[in-house]
């Protein structure tokens, strides 16, 4: 049995783990070839052309099922969908935020960027698919039950 003070700690990390690793796949989604360059500079990693790197989708898949499973080993079954629910409104508010210039926080055409959505949440469905298919554990008994011995 989990002890409430193993399930506060749980659901505390877990929800700053994925309003971290959500900034951290926004940042990353907005990465391009030409940027490596610009870094080698001396400059900034966001500034730069060329093709865009999709480095934010990968951990995009490994930070959420991380998260999922941690919140599925400290909380219970139930808390998967904390860090699914906070990781999807962030991402949604990022795509749909205006800056002081008008300019959109993540704009539409950053294809990166809305792969790194469906992948993400596609992660967190398929996490709790599995955990809907399989059964909840049964208590461990040490008397089967039945007569005689073998």
């Amino acid at each position: 049995m989990i002890s409430t003070a193993t399930r506060a700690a749980g659901i505390t990390v877990v929800l700053v783990a994925t309003v971290v690793t959500a900034f951290l796949e926004m940042q990353l989604s907005a990465l391009r070839v030409g940027a490596v360059g610009s870094l080698l500079a001396g400059g900034s990693p966001y500034e730069g052309s060329g093709f865009p790197l999709p480095l934010a989708v990968p951990l995009a898949v490994g930070a959420n099922l991380a998260l999922a499973w941690f919140a599925l080993t400290t909380v219970g079954r139930w808390a998967v969908a904390l860090p699914w629910a906070l990781w999807t409104l962030v991402m949604l508010a990022a795509s749909g935020v205006r800056t002081d210039g008008g300019d959109y926080l993540v704009g539409g055409a950053n294809w990166v960027f809305l792969v790194t959505m469906v992948a993400g949440s596609l992660t967190f469905a398929m996490f709790s698919y599995r955990l809907i298919l399989k059964p909840p554990p049964v208590p461990a008994t040490t008397d089967s039950g039945l007569s005689g011995t073998l």
